[in-house]
């Protein structure tokens, strides 16, 4: 994966892929990045990145942008340890946001600062490169069981030869009736 791609504005602040792609998280078979993440990254407050979409909030259909859970907030916590106990995160007053790749890209019409800009750019391209990343997994894992299922027919076929081969065998191996005249032993 490329991870030489960054965003650097005249401020000196820089957004690596890899800091992108460590707040792009799967919820809901999706890959999704988390409103408090996607402030961070912006530099705004997480409130004013809400107000914003929920001003705009007919840009930002169900496959855009959800609300996540209680339960979902608190895998999150447990599993990828996104949000820390005991601080700021711990209490929050409303559920977060899940944007879509597609609502990321939504995001870059209600945020219009060039930094903005620039980084949504670059968030697209991480969303690209791991969708290539899963797609090619993807055709893979398909080859793979494609190679499994060819090698598994071809096994049976070894194993019913060789079961031939040990039957015929041990029908080689069965004494023989002698030929010719037997004599009589005095």
């Amino acid at each position: 994966m490329d991870t030489n791609i960054i965003v650097q504005d005249n401020r000196n602040d820089i957004a690596e892929f890899s800091v992108i792609r460590s707040k792009i998280h799967e919820i809901r078979d999706q890959k999704v990045m988390l409103d408090f993440e996607l402030a961070a990254l912006y530099q705004v407050e997480t409130k004013n990145l809400k107000r914003a979409v929920r001003y705009n909030i007919e840009r930002f259909p169900d496959d855009f942008m959800f609300e996540l859970t209680q339960d979902e907030v608190n895998s999150l916590r447990c599993k990828n340890c996104t949000l820390k106990t005991g601080s700021r995160g711990q209490h929050t007053k409303y559920l977060p946001f899940a944007f879509t790749e597609q609502g990321v890209a939504q995001l870059s019409s209600v945020l219009n600062s060039p930094y903005a800009i620039k980084l949504n750019i670059n968030i697209i391209r991480a969303f690209v490169v791991l969708r290539k990343y899963s797609l090619g997994y993807n055709e893979l894992k398909q080859e793979l069981k494609n190679f499994i299922t060819e090698m598994n027919t071809e096994l049976k076929e070894i194993y019913k030869i060789l079961d031939e081969l040990t039957t015929h065998k041990k029908e080689l191996e069965k004494p023989r009736n002698p030929i010719g005249f037997r004599t009589i032993k005095n």
